[in-house]
């Protein structure tokens, strides 16, 4: 009996043994190594392949509900390109509203932004770097609150600030309905999502090697996103930027707060790039009032065409259809 006793013991102590080297290799799992590293820890693969979704090309990979403890619970996407390999390090083009990116059978609109088609012939064509597109979904009552510029309202005097809440809460039924929160979203991005796919994916991991997009109030927290973090992000990409921040109307101050914003930032962000753009049909009809502002407000910080766009498409609308139309040019322009 005392001989089976020691064995049990001597098992038992090579399982907890085992159970603390397997904890410990959990708890270093951080820093991602070469995939050709014969220290490299394979961890467990937290993406799971989305085979319902309809690709022209690449893979889709989604974490479902992603618990942030700085947004309410969203899901993660990661495009992957034809012939992804470990063996390359690819640029990162981190996108906003990610459901709308890729399947138009699955968006509420049946339109969608083509970017497996965009991406795929530019990589094909050698016209840009490889890339992979990290996407996080939005949430319909948290999406103004998440891409609204926070620092800028911040600013604003408490009497505007209320004023302009209860205007655009008695116009609209999501509007406001929440104060801006997007010095959180930018910490899950910063602090959650791109370590989990550095340590998950082959990038380059370098300052400024991501880019940052999206459009209209995701125009908005683009440039935001790379004005807070010029040494995460070098690129940003804001089609159909939603100057009037909320409800459009005359004594508005938010494109003037947003203004005053970029004219403190822009001085120290000369080699990074800026791309914008505007349609002239349904809600786009209202930026073209702000193309000479913006224009004249880059200027003075010396941008120029290699690292600047203020770019006017006639007819064109609010609307992914538009966009997927002219997506390849601020593609090229930032992936180069």
């Amino acid at each position: 009996m005392e001989n089976i006793d020691n064995n049990y013991l001597i098992r038992t102590f090579t399982v907890l043994i085992i159970s603390m080297g397997l904890i410990a290799c959990k708890n270093n799992q951080s820093e991602r190594k070469p995939i050709n590293d014969p220290n490299r820890i394979v961890v467990e693969y937290p993406f799971k392949k989305v085979d319902s979704v309809q690709l022209s090309s690449g893979s889709l990979l989604r974490i479902n509900n992603f618990d942030s403890k700085y947004v309410s619970p969203r899901n993660i996407d990661v495009w992957l390109p034809e012939n992804y390999s470990e063996n390359e390090d690819y640029q990162v083009l981190l996108m906003h509203d990610g459901q709308m990116l890729f399947d138009s059978t699955t968006t509420w609109n049946k339109q969608e932004w083509g970017v497996d088609e965009t991406l795929s012939q530019l990589i094909k064509t050698d016209s840009i770097i490889p890339t992979i597109v990290v996407s996080t979904w939005n949430v319909f009552e948290d999406r103004h609150s998440d891409y609204f510029p926070q620092k800028p309202f911040d600013n604003l005097e408490d009497e505007t600030k209320k004023n302009l809440i209860d205007y655009n809460q008695s116009n609209s039924d999501r509007l406001f309905k929440k104060l801006p929160q997007s010095d959180d979203y930018l910490k899950f991005l910063i602090q959650e999502v791109i370590p989990l796919v550095k340590n998950h994916f082959s990038i380059l991991d370098q300052p400024q090697s991501i880019t940052v997009a999206g459009s209209s109030m995701g125009g908005l927290i683009s440039f935001y996103a790379l004005c807070e973090y010029p040494d995460i992000f070098g690129q940003a990409i804001c089609m159909s930027t939603h100057w009037p921040g909320a409800m459009s109307y005359e004594e508005n101050p938010f494109p003037q707060t947003f203004f005053n914003y970029l004219d403190d930032k822009l001085p120290q962000l000369n080699n990074h790039k800026f791309y914008f753009d505007f349609g002239t049909e349904t809600l786009d009809e209202l930026y073209p009032q702000y193309e000479d502002e913006v224009n004249q407000l880059f200027a003075k910080h010396n941008f120029n065409s290699s690292n600047f766009k203020n770019l006017k498409y006639e007819g064109d609308a609010h609307d992914e259809k538009s966009w997927r139309q002219r997506l390849h040019i601020p593609l090229k322009f930032a992936l180069k």
